[in-house]
């Protein structure tokens, strides 16, 4: 544990101790194990291929070892399956990597396009935006509607997941029909809500009750 100096009117010095997070070798080894997995391969390890490299007998430790993980907000998880884990940002610092977002593949900067899902792919983040590595994602734009906003076809943009957006974000919206990238605007006439390509020849496309807004755009990677 570490001490800090907390200085107190009437020349009172206290000492006071920080508990730093306490994770062992071996929880710290399964830990960059799936992150050197996410990073070559695209996904996390199965049961089988953690056993091999790290020497355990049985999936039970691996799963007590995955408990105490998400215990402590390193991981998350489905539970019973190596395949499903997720690393948080505390999972991150604590083996001292940059955080990573999942690549959810093609979004259409023009119309709509088929819905996205996870490619197998992941992007490494910078530190400016560790403190929402845990609801983020990336997508690759196909498409000229955007590029008046400099977002070009074959793109990367990082979209936080969230359902707070004002009039003028760029936001990636889903439809039963697909998904696409637009600028967001809100407005007091008709049309109130609508998607408003950057690009002239392009119309702007009301917002209905069918569509759902799923993240803003935070930067171009």
């Amino acid at each position: 544990m570490d001490n800090f100096i907390d200085t107190r009117p009437f020349g009172r010095v206290l000492l006071f101790n920080m508990q730093k997070e306490v994770i062992t070798k071996r929880q710290k080894e399964v830990l960059k194990n799936i992150y050197d997995s996410l990073i070559f391969a695209g996904f996390p390890p199965s049961f089988s291929e953690l056993k091999e490299k790290l020497n355990i007998s049985s999936n039970q430790t691996l799963l007590d070892i995955f408990s105490i993980l998400e215990r402590k907000n390193f991981i998350t998880r489905e539970e019973g399956s190596a395949r499903g884990i997720k690393i948080l940002k505390k999972g991150y610092r604590v083996i001292d990597v940059s955080p990573l977002a999942p690549i959810v593949g093609y979004t259409s900067a023009g119309g709509f396009t088929e819905a996205i899902e996870e490619i197998g792919a992941w992007q490494s983040l910078s530190k400016d935006v560790e403190t929402i590595s845990d609801n983020v994602m990336v997508v690759r734009v196909m498409g000229d509607s955007m590029i008046n906003a400099n977002i070009n076809d074959g793109d990367l943009i990082l979209f936080k997941k969230t359902n707070d957006f004002v009039s003028g974000d760029i936001v990636l919206v889903q439809t039963p029909d697909g998904t696409t990238v637009k600028r967001y605007i809100s407005q007091n006439k008709p049309p109130y809500k609508f998607l408003k390509p950057e690009n002239p020849k392009y119309p702007n496309t009301p917002l209905t009750g069918e569509m759902e807004i799923i993240g803003k755009m935070v930067k171009q990677l």
